[in-house]
C-alpha cells in the first residue's frame, strides 16, 4: 500500500487512537494524522503535553482506527454480538520530531504541509512528528459474508524497511497428513487443502479451531499452547461443534 493510501484509509474515521507508553503501562489518546509524503505519515502535538514526552522517550507510536460500514454492533438472543462490514486499520513503528525549518521546507514544496504550519504559528508550543518506519494491516471484516464468500481479509504492509511480522499460524508440511480435519472447522475458509495442507494468512483470523483440533499437532503458532492444554481445548470444541450438530 502508498502512504497516501494508508493515509486515506484512516481519514475515514477522521480521528483515531494513538499509543504509546509511560512507565510500563499502555497509554491511548484521540488524534489524527494531518497528512503523508513519501516519507512517511505526519501528526501534531503539543510539547507541553505527556504525549509529547512519551514519542521523544519511546520514538514509537502504534495507531489504529476502525472504520464500519454502518452503525455498531448488534446482539443475537443469546447475547453474542453482530457487527456490520467493515475494516479496521493499524501501524506501528518509529517516529521523529521535525524541526520547524524541515516543516517550513515541506510546505514550501507541498501545499499539504501550509496547514500544519499555520497550526504551528497559532500555537507556538505545536510540534510535528512523522512516522517514517512502520508496519501494519487493513483488517476488512464481514463476518456475515453479507458482500463474499469469506470472512475476512488482511492486507499487511511495510515502509521504511520495517520488517513484517510472520502469520499467525502455519502448517509444517513435514508433518501434515492432509486429513482435512483443519479445513472443517474453520470458519474463516482460511484452509487450502492439497498433499499438503496451507492456510491462507490473508482469510485467517488466528482464532485457533485449526490449530487444536489437527491430530498430528501440524499446525505451528506463534504462541503455541503445552499439549495437555491444547488437546484439552481440542476436546472442547467438538463437544460444541457435536451439540451444535444436534441441535440442527
Amino acid at each position: 500500500m502508498t502512504n497516501q493510501a494508508i493515509y486515506d484509509a484512516f481519514e475515514k474515521q477522521h480521528s483515531y487512537s494513538f499509543s504509546t507508553i509511560h512507565d510500563g503501562y499502555p497509554e491511548i489518546r484521540i488524534a489524527h494524522f494531518n497528512t503523508y509524503d513519501d516519507e512517511g505519515l505526519y501528526f501534531m502535538t503539543m510539547k507541553i503535553k505527556p504525549f509529547y514526552q512519551q514519542l521523544v522517550t519511546s520514538k514509537n507510536v502504534a495507531v489504529c482506527s476502525l472504520v464500519a460500514n454502518e452503525g455498531g454492533a448488534s446482539h443475537d438472543e443469546n447475547g453474542l454480538p453482530g457487527f456490520p462490514p467493515g475494516y479496521f486499520i493499524r501501524v506501528s513503528g518509529d517516529v521523529r520530531e521535525l524541526s520547524p525549518e524541515e516543516l517550513n521546507e515541506k510546505a514550501n514544496k507541498n501545499p499539504r504541509f501550509l496547514p500544519l504550519v499555520k497550526d504551528a504559528d497559532r500555537y507556538p508550543a505545536m510540534t510535528t512528528f512523522v512516522l517514517y518506519k512502520f508496519k501494519g494491516e487493513v483488517f476488512d471484516y464481514d463476518f456475515e459474508k453479507q458482500t463474499r464468500d469469506y470472512k475476512i481479509h488482511r492486507t499487511r504492509f511495510t515502509f521504511g524497511g520495517m520488517s513484517q511480522e510472520k502469520a499467525g499460524l502455519t502448517i509444517d508440511p513435514e508433518k501434515c497428513i492432509a486429513c482435512g480435519a483443519c479445513e472443517k472447522v474453520c470458519t474463516f475458509s482460511a484452509i487450502i487443502p492439497g498433499p499438503q495442507y496451507q492456510i491462507n494468512s490473508t482469510r485467517c483470523d488466528e482464532c485457533g479451531d485449526c490449530y487444536i483440533t489437527c491430530p498430528v499437532n501440524a499446525i505451528v503458532a506463534k504462541s503455541p499452547l503445552d499439549e495437555p492444554e491444547r488437546q484439552n481445548l481440542g476436546k472442547k470444541l467438538r463437544i460444541y461443534n457435536q451439540n451444535l450438530k444436534n441441535a440442527h
